[in-house]
């Protein structure tokens, strides 16, 4: 009957884990760590991010009707005291129908310094800047005058 003696193949297969078997585990570990935190992703910031991104298009397609109509076109976010949250497009013509409330509960804006934004008719406008709020949340959207509205800064402490 053979017996195994110490160093023969029995006594290493039994000793421990391959490197094969360690390095699956690794892998496996690292897909379910990539899955939890993607899953653990901040909503707040994703629903602000996608506020943000609604309302730039909406800028600019109120600008380019500006421009195209040429009648001078303005964005205000609705006061908080007002019942309806939201903002609204002033000067479009009836026949342009734009959303005037946000996709989710909590989001507000704020327009420092001025009441409103000016969108045109003019191809260039002032630089203007518009603060979302989520919660402890705020994304700022700006514009230099000539290009587009895009988010700029970012943060979840303090103020823009």
């Amino acid at each position: 009957m053979p017996r195994s003696a110490p160093g023969s193949d029995a006594a290493r297969r039994s000793a421990g884990f391959t490197l094969v078997e360690l390095l699956i585990v690794v892998a496996l570990i690292a897909i379910a760590s990539g899955v939890v935190s993607l899953a653990l992703r901040d909503l707040a910031a994703t629903r602000l991010e996608r506020e943000a991104a609604r309302l730039s298009a909406l800028l600019e397609a109120a600008r380019a009707e500006s421009r195209a109509s040429g009648v001078t076109a303005r964005w205000e976010p609705r006061k908080e005291q007002v019942d309806e949250p939201g903002f609204r497009f002033l000067g479009l013509p009836d026949s342009i129908d734009l959303p005037g409330d946000w996709l989710g509960e909590g989001v507000r804006a704020e327009t420092p310094g001025v009441r409103a934004v000016v969108l045109g008719p003019e191809p260039l406008i002032p630089a203007q800047r518009i603060v979302l709020h989520l919660d402890r949340q705020f994304l700022t959207l700006a514009t230099d005058g000539l290009g587009p509205f895009v988010v700029v800064e970012s943060g979840s402490e303090g103020t823009p």
